[in-house]
């Protein structure tokens, strides 16, 4: 081995042991192992930031974006809402929210996917009175099957299709992972059905501080619109139809305070005093096209910032105590608006502006971001610890979606490359107002795109110096007696041994172009090694750290770290054994 060679593979080495050691972030260990490439040579200062303008970077960044998009125009959340009203076993909500969580994956990054479902799963096991362990990890697991369906479903897919183009000239196709993928993302579905019985029944999740700050019984004020699904409902039907999520209080009709009967219809122009949790009132708004009172106003001369709201209590020496939002003219004076209240042990159902405030109410306030805060200390009012709140917020439906479906459809018949496709579909969607500009920020993972742009120079460099050729011609010899599965086989499960160590990505980034090498020495086509490097890398079901998705559930299901693999190794045996068959059935090393 030459001395490049030598140096290569130290750093490659001491970046997995750092990883292993785990009290570095993976954003810093890649950035320590480029600088450690750079000190030794073995990357050139000239390519040393050619990572971060990889096309790479640009489909991750728009994908997630467009991931949050859709999440929060709420059309899958709301499609499952009225699903689950039929489905009322254990067993078959545990189908339901897995297929769902894992067909979703394969439109959007899977781990938006499955944060969109997780609050449909704790509703389903509070109706159930289930723990949300018992869906939890199985949702997780079947979004990283659902992931491998499709060229954006995860970061190893995108990541193979560019050492694929770098050694045959074309990358792989939106759609070309989609016969494995399905495959497996079917038998594992299959296998969650009946096997979620490993995890031990006893896990809960600890009480957090926001659960015990959690206001549930907020009143806000809503007007019924010519068109609305609500016009001609009788109050009963309006409830039932919303699984009872929201209370009417109080119906004006023409200025005229009217007692909401089960049997009295609603009429276009109506105003419904409301009272739910903030999520549920958000939902019925949005879906029956309800006008939130203040919704309409504008925003204060001269103030461009985006709209967004918060959550506070009313101080002791709050200005607002004995007053009304009418009287004091919130909006007037200070440019926010009151959407909801609050108040413990009462139950409100007088219209907002003619709540008298006290001291201890907790409101939601709407106006520019830039002033809320601002506001609040004026107010004397105090935010409560955050949490998302979208109620006041503008749903877009079905426009993210479409957008979606358009560069997929523009991706799949080769018309735009992905990279252009899938950042022109982010802009769009933030242009269109599918989603603030915050929000696209805040939903990037940073974290992951340094990953990438400073390991992609630092795996390069195992093919410029050759030392992938040398680990491919070992592995070439320990294969040489193997049958094409088997080296195949060898491939995936190494992959999937590595991925509990390093991030999905970082696996695919060092271990694809050591595969393809692989395959060359064995005299095979690259594909087969390359979509079982992916397949490897995706499927991490050992773990809580492996993966975001575990990491994800871990805390609100309950689990240890060992509960992973109770449920975890048979999968991944199953995806060893199924998972070969498939890429060899769909892609042939000769």
């Amino acid at each position: 081995m030459t001395t490049p060679q030598i140096l290569s593979l130290v750093v490659l080495a001491g970046m997995m042991l750092l990883f292993v050691w785990g009290k570095l972030r993976y954003d810093m260990v890649a950035v320590l192992a480029l600088l450690a490439a750079l000190a030794v040579g073995v990357v050139k200062p000239k390519e040393a930031f050619t990572g971060f303008s990889d096309d790479i970077v640009i489909i991750v960044a728009s994908a997630l974006v467009l991931s949050a998009a859709v999440q929060r125009s709420g059309v899958i959340e709301r499609a499952m809402l009225l699903l689950q009203r039929r489905v009322t076993r254990v067993r078959s909500q545990l189908l339901l929210l897995c297929a769902s969580v894992g067909f979703a994956s394969a439109l959007v990054k899977n781990i938006g996917a499955l944060a969109m479902m997780m609050p449909v799963a704790f509703q389903m096991a509070k109706r159930s009175k289930a723990s949300p362990a018992t869906f939890l990890m199985p949702m997780s697991f079947a979004s990283l099957l659902g992931g491998l369906i499709t060229l954006i479903g995860t970061s190893p897919n995108i990541i193979v299709s560019r050492v694929r183009e770098e050694m045959t000239g074309k990358p792989f196709g939106m759609f070309d992972y989609a016969p494995v993928g399905l495959g497996l993302t079917l038998v594992g579905l299959v296998f969650l059905r009946f096997a979620y019985r490993l995890i031990p029944r006893d896990r809960r999740a600890a009480p957090t501080l926001g659960e015990a700050m959690d206001i549930e019984d907020y009143v806000t004020e809503a007007a019924v619109p010519e068109g609305s699904e609500a016009v001609g409902e009788t109050v009963a039907e309006f409830r039932e139809r919303h699984d009872h999520a929201v209370a009417v209080t109080t119906i004006l009709r023409g200025g005229i305070r009217s007692t909401p009967f089960p049997d009295n219809k609603l009429r276009a122009e109506d105003v419904l005093i409301l009272t739910g949790a903030p999520d549920d009132l958000e939902r019925v708004i949005a879906t029956d096209a309800l006008v939130l009172e203040g919704q309409d106003r504008a925003q204060p001369e001269g103030n461009t910032s985006e709209v967004g709201v918060i959550e506070a209590v009313i101080g002791t020496d709050s200005t607002l105590i004995g007053r009304t939002a009418g009287r004091l003219g919130l909006h007037e004076r200070f440019g926010v608006n009151l959407i909801a209240v609050s108040r413990q042990g009462e139950r409100l159902s007088t219209r907002l502006g003619e709540i008298e405030l006290r001291a201890g109410d907790v409101i939601v306030l709407q106006g520019p971001l830039d002033l809320l805060f601002e506001r609040l200390g004026e107010l004397g009012c105090l935010p409560l610890a955050q949490r998302e709140l979208r109620l006041g917020s503008a749903r877009k439906g079905l426009l993210p979606l479409a957008i979606l479906g358009v560069a997929m459809a523009a991706t799949a018949t080769g018309y735009v490359p992905v990279a252009v496709a899938f950042f022109a579909a982010a802009g769009l969607t933030i242009l269109l107002g599918a989603l603030p500009v915050r929000e696209a920020y805040e939903h990037i993972e940073w974290p992951i795109l340094v990953m990438l742009g400073a390991l992609i120079p630092v795996s390069d460099s195992l093919r410029t110096t050759g030392a992938s050729k040398i680990i491919g011609d070992q592995l070439g010899h320990i294969a040489a007696t193997l049958p094409p599965w088997g080296a195949v086989a060898m491939i995936l499960a190494a992959a999937m041994a590595v991925t509990p160590f390093l991030n999905n990505a970082a696996t695919v980034l060092v271990m694809a172009p050591i595969a393809a090498t692989f395959a060359g020495e064995l005299g095979y086509r690259p594909e087969a090694f390359l979509m079982a490097t992916a397949v490897g890398a995706g499927c991490d079901f050992l773990t809580p750290i492996g993966h975001q998705c575990n990491t994800l559930v871990m805390g609100p299901g309950g689990y240890r770290f060992g509960d992973y693999a109770r449920l975890g190794a048979p999968l991944s045996l199953l995806v060893l054994l199924i998972g070969t068959g498939l890429i060899m059935a769909v892609w042939p090393v000769h």
